[in-house]
């Protein structure tokens, strides 16, 4: 995001603040605000915020409520971080890579190009020393996050036009966001990141020429086959784009310990939850795409995906290089994670996917 957008965000933030009233304890139950990056209604993410305040609210007995508010309702999409810290807001369900201009190292939990898939980055992220390092990066800005919703593999995105070649993607306005903006720069690109409620318009109305979003199931729901016809995978730049639900440190730690626990154990729940809400309805959303909405499907030619991971390898150690103590920690040890399961992945995943799509017959049910 650009810097001017994190300045209006602080100044609505700050307004919001003065506005609205801090978070209420009444009669012992403790009542807070949860801002979204998504408008209301959007699938899934919107509806996994509902679900985590009401979960929090059920598991608690009533002594907890949070009430979530939409991208602009109270705050704009992305200004939950400001928000959290002016208390205009007590939580804020996004994607850390929004936040990349606050905190280089916050991207690590959103997607790195040419990175670790879903189950990988939760596997580093609960066994190799992730959230350790999540909590102590994002403590230096008094916030406290955890994991919820990826994604999976996601599509490399909408055009208007093939891309055939590294030069067709040079001069394209593109919309991603994250460690992915510097890569597709690198290949000629001029990339913004937009949320999700503007993509659609800056589309339709020429602003930009092709959109990164998510896959099938997110992208239909916004209806970008209504204007680019060709769908390209995979996503090398976002391999599974994970959420957060991120809040104020020092009233979490100020919170009982079963309030604290029932708020860690309902975001995380959102992960397995939120990742089958991707794929699930994504079969059938492909289907219509190609079958009713006249798409074309195309895999990414393997020059540009040869240009993509030479470009992404540039971006990572440029960010080594400039990133600051504690977001170098954690891009080390996110990289020292992925490379120490590539030969695993091969033998496991890899394979398995491969021999099932030998030519045996096998039962349709």
């Amino acid at each position: 995001m650009k810097r001017r957008d994190f300045v209006t965000a602080a100044a609505v933030g700050a307004t919001a603040a003065a506005s609205f009233p801090k978070f209420a304890i009444s009669q012992g139950r403790i009542e807070w605000r949860m801002v979204t990056a998504w408008p209301r209604g959007l699938v899934p993410v919107h509806q996994g915020a509902e679900r985590i305040a009401k979960r929090i609210e059920l598991m608690s007995g009533g002594k907890m409520s949070v009430k979530v508010y939409a991208a602009g309702e109270l705050l704009p999409a992305f200004g939950g971080w400001d928000g959290i810290i002016s208390g205009a807001c007590e939580m804020a369900h996004d994607t850390p890579y929004y936040h990349v201009g606050k905190c280089l190292g916050a991207a690590v939990y959103s997607a790195v190009p040419f990175g670790m898939t879903a189950n990988e980055f939760y596997a580093w992220l609960t066994h190799g020393g992730g959230q350790d390092l999540w909590d102590k990066l994002y403590a230096q800005f008094g916030l406290k996050a955890f994991t919820q919703g990826p994604t999976g593999e996601q599509f490399f995105g909408w055009f208007r036009k093939e891309i055939k070649s590294v030069d067709d993607i040079k001069g394209l306005k593109m919309r991603t966001a994250g460690y992915g903006v510097n890569v597709l720069q690198k290949l000629g690109a001029t990339v913004v990141t937009l949320p999700p409620g503007e993509t659609f318009a800056a589309l339709q109305s020429g602003a930009i020429d092709s959109v990164e979003w998510v896959g099938p199931y997110a992208d239909l729901a916004l209806g970008f086959h209504k204007i680019a016809k060709y769908y390209y995978w995979p996503g090398t730049s976002e391999p599974s784009v994970s959420g957060q639900v991120m809040m104020s440190k020092s009233k979490y730690d100020a919170l009982p310990k079963d309030l604290q626990e029932i708020i860690r154990v309902t975001i995380e729940h959102e992960y397995s939850t939120i990742y089958s809400d991707y794929f699930a309805p994504s079969i059938g959303a492909l289907n219509e795409l190609l079958t009713k909405q006249g798409v074309q499907l195309r895999q990414v030619p393997r020059d540009v995906l040869m240009a993509l991971g030479k470009a992404s390898g540039e971006v990572i150690q440029e960010l080594l290089d400039k990133a600051d103590p504690a977001s170098k920690e954690v891009l080390v040890s996110y990289l020292k994670f992925r490379k120490s399961i590539l030969g695993y992945s091969r033998i496991t995943q890899l394979a398995y996917m491969q021999a099932r799509l030998l030519d045996f017959q096998y039962p349709g049910g």
